[in-house]
C-alpha cells in the first residue's frame, strides 16, 4: 500500500480549510494530515486535531497555548504558537503538500518557506499572490516548485490549460457572482450592514471574502492572482458578471476557441482536484442538471458603483507595490466595516486614499513589500481610528 500524501494545512479552522478536511476525511487512504494552523480557533483546533492526528498544530495566538497543550497532552502531537512558530513550521520537512488557506498577508511568508524547502502549494490564499506575486513566482521557478491554485475562477483556468502546452492565450475571462448587491447604486449602498454584506448567494466563504466578493475587490484580487499564475498582461485579463456561477472562468485561444469550465459552486471542487492533482478523484458532490430551467446569463460588471474594481485594476496595470499598498488598505478597511466602525462606501475611499499616499516603489524587494504594507496599515488605521 502506497503511503498517503501528508497536507500541511495553514488556517485550518477558516471556511476553506474545514472544507479541505472534509475532502481529506473522505480519501483516508489517499490523504493524511502532517500539520493544522489557526489564528485563534483554539476549540474547533483542538477538535480537528483529536480527529486527524496531525504531527503539529500551531496557534498564532499565544494566550492559548497551555489550553491547547492541555488539551491535547495525551496525543503526542506538538502543539507550537506564535507567528515566528508559523514560519518555522512552514519550514519542516514532515509534509508533502502545503495547502495555503490563511486569511490575507498573513499567508505570504508561510507560503515563501514553503517553496524554499521544495514544497508544492496548493494555493487558496490570492494575496500571496497580490502582494508579491512577482518574486513568489520567481522563486517556485526556480526551485521547480508547482504552485496549484485553489480559488474556483484560477482552477478553471488551470483545468482549461490542462494539455494546451504552448498554445497562446488571447486572453481569460474571470467570471464573478456580482455578490449580494449586484445591480444596486450607491443610494442603497451607502446604508448597508455588515449582516446583509455576509449573505453571498451562491458560496460560503469567510467574512473577509465575502465581504470582499460584496465590493468586487475579490475579482480585482484574482485578476492580478491570474496575471502571475498564468504569466499574462493586464490585458488579457477580463471580467464578466454571471450571476449563477456555473461557469468558474473561461480561456480564449488565439483561434477564437473558448475553454470553461463549469460545475455547481463548490470550493470542495477545486480544493480536492489540486490536492490529487494531476489525478481526478471520485467524488459525491452534486452535479450540475442541463434539463433543469436555468438560464446561464453574462454582462459588464458596473465599474462606477464598484469602484474597488478599478481600483485594482489600476493596481494591476501599474504594479510594483501598489497591489500591495491597497490589499493591506483593504484589509483594515474590511476589518474596520466588519466592526462598524464605517460604512460600506467608505471601504473603497480608505483603500483609495492610501494607494495616493503611500509611497509607490517600481522594483519593489521582499522588505519593500513588508514594509509597504505596514505602512498603508498604519494609514488606513489612521483613518478608520482603529
Amino acid at each position: 500500500m502506497s503511503q498517503t500524501k501528508r497536507i500541511a494545512l495553514f488556517g485550518s479552522t477558516g471556511s476553506i480549510g474545514k472544507q479541505a478536511l472534509e475532502v481529506v476525511e473522505a480519501h483516508p487512504d489517499l490523504f493524511s494530515v502532517a500539520i493544522l494552523t489557526a489564528a485563534s480557533n483554539a476549540d474547533l483546533l483542538i477538535k480537528q486535531a483529536l480527529k486527524f492526528n496531525p504531527k503539529i498544530v500551531v496557534i498564532v495566538d499565544d494566550s492559548k497555548y497551555n489550553y491547547i497543550k492541555d488539551a491535547l497532552k495525551s496525543t503526542g502531537i506538538t502543539v507550537l504558537a506564535g507567528e515566528d512558530a508559523l514560519l518555522e513550521t512552514a519550514g519542516n520537512d514532515c509534509y508533502d503538500v502545503m495547502l495555503e488557506a490563511i486569511v490575507g498577508y498573513a499567508g505570504l511568508l508561510p507560503t515563501i518557506k514553503a517553496i524554499e524547502i521544495g514544497k508544492p502549494v496548493a494555493l487558496a490564499n490570492k494575496e500571496t499572490l497580490v502582494v508579491a506575486g512577482d518574486l513568489v513566482m520567481q522563486m517556485a521557478a526556480a526551485k521547480r516548485v508547482p504552485i496549484i491554485p485553489v480559488d474556483s475562477e484560477h482552477s478553471a483556468i488551470f483545468q482549461c490549460l490542462i494539455g494546451e502546452g504552448k498554445n497562446k492565450i488571447e486572453k481569460i475571462i474571470l467570471t464573478a457572482s456580482g455578490g449580494p448587491f449586484l445591480g444596486r447604486k450607491p443610494n442603497f449602498l451607502v446604508n448597508v450592514k455588515r449582516d446583509h454584506a455576509l449573505e453571498h448567494p451562491n458560496w460560503r466563504m469567510g467574512a473577509k471574502i465575502s465581504i470582499d466578493s460584496a465590493t468586487l475587490m475579490n475579482k480585482g484580487l484574482e485578476m492580478i492572482e491570474a496575471k502571475w499564475l498564468f504569466n499574462l498582461k493586464p490585458e488579457q485579463i477580463e471580467v464578466v458578471v454571471h450571476p449563477q456561477s456555473i461557469i468558474h472562468s473561461m480561456v480564449m485561444f488565439e483561434d477564437g476557441a473558448i475553454k470553461a469550465q463549469m460545475g455547481l459552486p463548490d470550493m470542495k471542487l477545486p480544493i480536492q482536484y489540486a490536492l490529487s492533482f494531476p489525478q481526478r478523484l471520485h467524488s459525491d458532490f452534486p452535479r450540475y442538471n442541463f434539463r433543469r430551467p436555468d438560464t446561464l446569463t453574462f454582462e459588464e460588471p458596473d465599474y462606477k458603483t464598484f469602484r474597488n474594481l478599478s481600483l485594482a485594476i489600476e493596481a494591476l496595470k501599474k504594479g510594483g507595490n501598489l497591489p500591495c499598498i491597497m490589499n493591506a488598505a483593504n484589509e483594515i478597511a474590511v476589518y474596520a466595516f466588519l466592526h462598524n466602525r464605517i460604512g460600506f462606501l467608505d471601504i473603497t475611499d480608505v483603500v483609495e486614499q492610501a494607494m495616493t499616499k503611500i509611497k509607490f516603489i517600481e522594483k519593489p524587494s521582499l522588505e519593500d513589500y513588508i514594509d509597504s504594507d505596514g505602512e498603508a496599515r498604519s494609514f488606513a488605521a489612521s483613518i478608520v481610528r482603529l
